[in-house]
């Protein structure tokens, strides 16, 4: 195993973006892009606002501030700057792996099984460390 030991979050807290799921009938993917320091006062973590009433942060927000300063950045600028750790075991060859790739998803057509249907999704794409077949993470369908 060719491992470059990524240090996973102690908390999902820590991330912009996080998940473990199953891919194919014998492949995996954990995966998670860590938040990063306020560029303007170097202290706070920027995430999304919170509501006022809840606490919880807006998920449909299209931006991401700092706790501290209030600085704000438009969501595509930021995540466009974010990596996206990935520890894997790859569909196609059984390898065990693990890779950095940027936080930018592509839209690629797969066939939906149920329907029979090719549909749009928007999926985070690395290629296996072995056998260099690419590995897609689709985004949760609804």
């Amino acid at each position: 195993m060719n491992r470059i030991s990524l240090k996973e979050p102690e908390s999902t807290k820590e991330c912009i973006y996080y998940t473990f799921r199953g891919i194919g009938e014998e492949g995996e993917a954990k995966a998670w892009a860590l938040k990063k320091e306020c560029p303007k006062c170097n202290k706070g973590l920027m995430g999304k606002p919170k509501d006022e009433k809840t606490g919880k942060p807006k998920i449909r927000a299209k931006e991401y501030v700092c706790p501290e300063c209030s600085y704000t950045v438009e969501k595509e600028e930021y995540e466009h700057g974010l990596t996206v750790n990935i520890i894997y075991t790859c569909p196609h060859c059984k390898n065990e792996g693990e890779t950095q790739i940027p936080f930018i998803r592509k839209k690629v057509q797969k066939l939906n099984e149920e329907s029979g249907k090719k549909k749009s999704v928007e999926v985070l794409r690395f290629q296996c460390g072995k056998c260099r077949k690419d590995v897609d993470i689709t985004k949760k369908m609804k």
